[in-house]
This record gives structure tokens, C-alpha cells and sequence, in this order.
């Protein structure tokens, strides 16, 4: 299912598709919210405000879904400012981005070491429908790039378990140790300056606010991906929402009809003629 937001999208023919990593093609880290939001709601709770955890829940969503996308350490950084705006006395960031990443890995270290040994087909971890769209992207003649909030060196060895790595010809790109050095925004304005694309020429997936909002601002167009995790067959109304919210031009809760949806975002002549 293909829900068009926005008509007369795309406006011209894109030549760029940036892919958002995990929730968009991968499902190795699938359930990292379920991690993330109670670690930070138990450190409030135990600040004894007088908040209940249900409330505290609702404030930690809300921020955690809208720096999804970007870096972990600027969740990190804002949940900082959560515990000391309430009196306490908070770590580094980067203390915090390593206990979430140390329970994150109990949760997904048996997904990883399957893929490793080959226990797990790389197709169980990727969002249905993700192959076939890269490859009929790469078909139709669009130069590809990944880009994730995740740390390189971690999302860079999971793109290669998956065996997807192979697709982007503009790189894979990830969160560095200085977290000033590369950002979503970053990429695309360096696409921008170093290449003869245009804004309006750049085609995002993603199931967050960052990657989305940043391509809308210069002129892109957008496949907001609100599936329902980990079957990936339905859309969760939540994201549906709140992607819509920040400028989606599409929605699909995977990508299963991936030949409707390439012969809407690329002009059918282009993609017939790279096939032949």
C-alpha cells in the first residue's frame, strides 16, 4: 500500500535517493526505543519529582521520536538536560550513550552473531521489500547513499551483514566519536556543493523527523516509512502522523509494492531505458 500525501510529488526527476538505516531498511536494532525510553524514564522516576512514570514516559517519547534520526548522542545530550532541570546531577552524555548501547546490544546481540555465522538470512532483518526497491533503484540510474544516527563503525558492519552496502555508490555513513563532523544535514549539503544535483533532484526513505524534514527543506521528496515493527506489514499510525507532520510526501509501511512505487518517484522512460 502507497498513501501519496502530497500530489505532484516528485516535481522533477530525482537523481539522488538518500536511505535512512534502521526502522527504514534495517531491522537488526528493531525495538531500540524499548530500550532507550525506560533507561531514561527509571533515571527521572528515581529523581523522586513526583512526576509518575506515565508522565515521564510521554515527555521521553516525545523527544526521543523527534531527534530520531539524528546522532544518539543528541538524545543523550537532551535527557541531560532533563535530569538536571529537574535537580540532579547528571553524567556525560557520552555515559549514558554507552549504558543504552550496552543494553542494546543484550537485546539485539543474538540478531548480529546469526547474521555473522549465517544462522539468519540477511533478508529476516531487512524491512520486506527492501532489495528489490534498492535494486530497481540502482536500475534506474540514481546515485545512493546511507546515512544513519547509529555509530559508523557499528551500522557500516550491519549494512555489510545485510549485504546492502554493495548498492550505495555514494557511501554509508554514520554517527562519528565527534559528533560535530557529520550529520544528515551535513551530507545533503555536501551532495549539494560537490555534485551538479539539485535539491528538488534528491529522493529521501526514512522513518524519522531528521531525514525527512532535511530533504523537504531544500526542495526534496519524501517516503516517510511508518511501519509497524518488527512485522513490517502495517502502518503505525504514531509515525504515519507525526512523518506526515514534518512534510512526508508519501507513506508505506514497507516496500512490497516497490515496482508502484518506483514508477511514481522515477519517470518510467529513465528506468526503462537503464533496464535495457
Amino acid at each position: 500500500m502507497i498513501e501519496q500525501i502530497r500530489p505532484g510529488a516528485p516535481a522533477v526527476r530525482p537523481r539522488v535517493a538518500l536511505f535512512d538505516f534502521d526502522g527504514t531498511l534495517s531491522l537488526i536494532r528493531s525495538g531500540w526505543v524499548d530500550v532507550m525510553v525506560p533507561m531514561m524514564v527509571e533515571i527521572l522516576f528515581d529523581l523522586k519529582t513526583g512526576e509518575s512514570e506515565a508522565q515521564l514516559n510521554t515527555i521521553v517519547e516525545e523527544f526521543v521520536w523527534r531527534l530520531t534520526g539524528k546522532e544518539t548522542i543528541y538524545q543523550m545530550m537532551e535527557f541531560v538536560e532533563h535530569i538536571e532541570k529537574r535537580g540532579g546531577k547528571a553524567l556525560n552524555a557520552r555515559e549514558y550513550k554507552k549504558m543504552y548501547l550496552d543494553r542494546l546490544w543484550l537485546r539485539i546481540r543474538t540478531r548480529v552473531e546469526a547474521l555473522r555465522t549465517g544462522h539468519s538470512a540477511p533478508e529476516q532483518y531487512l524491512v520486506p521489500g527492501a532489495r528489490a526497491l534498492l535494486e530497481r533503484l540502482k536500475d534506474a540510474g540514481l546515485r545512493m547513499y546511507l546515512a544513519s544516527g547509529t555509530d559508523e563503525i557499528y551500522m557500516q558492519e550491519e549494512a555489510r551483514l545485510l549485504d546492502i552496502h554493495k548498492y550505495f555508490d555514494g557511501g554509508v555513513y554514520g554517527a562519528q566519536e565527534d559528533y560535530r563532523n557529520f550529520s544528515k544535514k551535513i551530507l545533503i549539503q555536501r551532495i549539494l556543493s560537490e555534485t551538479d544535483v539539485q535539491g528538488q533532484e534528491i529522493l529521501v526513505f526514512g522513518d524519522g523527523y531528521v531525514e525527512i524534514e532535511e530533504v523537504k527543506l531544500v526542495g526534496g521528496t519524501a517516503v516517510g516509512v511508518a511501519t509497524r515493527e518488527p512485522e513490517c506489514w502495517e502502518i503505525d499510525a504514531w509515525k504515519r502522523q507525526r512523518l506526515i507532520a514534518v512534510g512526508a510526501d508519501y507513506i508505506v509501511p514497507n516496500f512490497l509494492s516497490y515496482d508502484d512505487l518506483v514508477s511514481r518517484l522515477v519517470p518510467a522512460t529513465r528506468a526503462q531505458q537503464a533496464l535495457h
